[in-house]
């Protein structure tokens, strides 16, 4: 799953990437408000993490303001050091989906993302299911017909997202701007690469495949 990071504060937003690079997220940072904005307004994200006080012609309300009038519907999490009842308000109403104040736990701040990913209707648990196979979301854990299956931390970010969409054909393009962060150096087979890692730990041991190729296309997951 892809995050976008929108903090001006060098210190914190490292911290953001790598506490969430750690939880497999591939993590996109902008330290101004107008980077941030296009950003977001123009790449794909499950999840955008916004400060409220940035830097630029856009601070944090007025890019969420912006992604909603355009139709944008990415989870919101507004970071703040304005904590008052007025302003947690001015965040909601601007379309932002939670609202955490400074200075925060990291445990918090990840509880509050892993429950905007389950916001989806499809996915309101935090164990996803396909058939036999099943992951978890917090323990990381992956198991098919009760057998326990080990994961790189890429194995698993790809499967979380093809099990998130299963059902449904995804291009190789969509699945790297969702998986992989956008400075990452992406060869043009590394798709196939980590599709046929996952085949052989996830489909190759059983009976059946849930992983399916769609030609000239991508591929799928379905059981």
């Amino acid at each position: 799953m892809r995050v976008l990071v929108i903090e001006d504060e060098h210190k914190i937003a490292r911290a953001l990437k790598k506490v969430l690079e750690q939880e497999t997220y591939a993590v996109d940072v902008a330290y101004d408000g107008d980077e941030g904005y296009a950003m977001a307004t123009t790449e794909p994200y499950d999840v955008a993490v916004i400060d409220r006080m940035i830097p630029g012609e856009y601070d944090g309300l007025a890019i969420v303001r912006a992604m909603r009038e355009q139709k944008i519907h990415t989870p919101v999490l507004i970071l703040s050091a304005l904590g008052n009842v007025s302003e947690r308000t001015l965040g909601l109403d601007a379309g932002a989906d939670d609202y955490l104040v400074k200075p925060f736990a990291l445990e918090e701040l990840l509880a509050r993302i892993r429950a905007l990913l389950r916001r989806p209707a499809e996915q309101q648990s935090t164990i996803l299911t396909a058939g036999d196979l099943t992951l978890d979301t917090v323990t990381y854990a992956v198991e098919r017909a009760g057998a326990p299956i080990q994961l790189t931390s890429k194995e698993f970010a790809l499967l979380e997202y093809l099990m998130r969409n299963q059902g449904r054909p995804l291009s190789k393009e969509i699945i790297i701007s969702h998986v992989w962060d956008y400075d990452a150096d992406i060869l043009p087979n590394t798709v196939e690469v980590y599709i046929k890692y996952l085949r052989n730990k996830v489909d190759a041991p059983f009976k059946k495949s849930l992983i399916k190729t769609v030609r000239g296309f991508g591929y799928k997951l379905e059981a």
